[in-house]
């Protein structure tokens, strides 16, 4: 579904992304993990579109998003949905309005129909009779669930999710991670989860890859990752304050 081969990314002098090389199969969930500050989001906005690389590409279903025209890449970018860390809902509208605001902006879909649409995404995220509500009036955990229903109202391919359980309790953090495995199994989409929460990346990848120094240094299987020799990688899943991390940062 995704092929992400050489991609560099710098900002100032600093680089941020080393020649980054990723192959997301369609119908998986991948999980990226790293630290706070190693580049994870900024990948997400380079799948997306939203960034361009000083050199690489982003190949998604077959199509070299940064050979499209703007107007080709914001077609495009129907195809993918994502959930943004601290869900960014519009604070000035309701959560009906939230949730089809792409419906309204960039298609010709009759309100009865957008109206259909919003109730079934809600619904598919355990949201009743809240539509007429404006953000202010939501918990934490149903602003994350309103900014889910809203990635999954054009009906993509492919979702992102950023920091999907941030600021949540574990019990809300849980209820979001059942969420992921839910559209994986109804929906049957191709899922990037950026998180450095290891409980929520266990419980929701196929895969998991490790972002560090730029590049991808460790890929596997939650229990192949769970029992990585890599000293990097085994840092990071243990949250131990010594090893390599440490050392190579100073």
């Amino acid at each position: 579904m995704i092929e992400i081969q050489g991609l560099c990314k710098r900002f100032g002098g600093k680089e941020v992304l080393k020649s980054l090389d990723l192959t997301i199969h369609d119908g998986e969930t991948i999980v990226i993990i790293g630290g706070s500050g190693c580049g994870k989001s900024v990948l997400l906005k380079h799948i997306i579109g939203l960034m361009e690389p000083e050199e690489g590409s982003v190949t998604i279903d077959g199509v070299n998003i940064f050979t499209l025209s703007t107007r080709d890449q914001d077609q495009f970018r129907l195809s993918l949905g994502m959930l943004f860390q601290g869900a960014a809902l519009f604070d000035s509208l309701t959560v009906r309005e939230n949730v089809g605001f792409s419906l309204y902006e960039h298609t010709n879909l009759a309100p009865a129909e957008i109206e259909k649409r919003v109730q079934e995404k809600l619904g598919l995220v355990g949201l009743h009779e809240i539509e007429d509500l404006m953000p202010s009036d939501l918990s934490g955990g149903m602003k994350k669930r309103v900014g889910l229903a809203r990635a999954i109202c054009n009906e993509p391919k492919i979702i992102l999710y950023d920091e999907p359980t941030t600021g949540l309790d574990p019990i809300n953090a849980d209820s979001i991670n059942d969420l992921i495995l839910r559209m994986q199994e109804k929906l049957k989409v191709t899922s990037i989860v950026v998180t450095h929460d290891m409980i929520s990346a266990y419980k929701v990848a196929n895969r998991i890859a490790m972002l560090y120094d730029g590049k991808i240094i460790g890929l596997g299987s939650p229990d192949e990752i769970k029992n990585t020799s890599n000293p990097i990688v085994r840092q990071f899943i243990t949250g131990s304050a010594k090893g390599p991390m440490n050392e190579l940062e100073r």
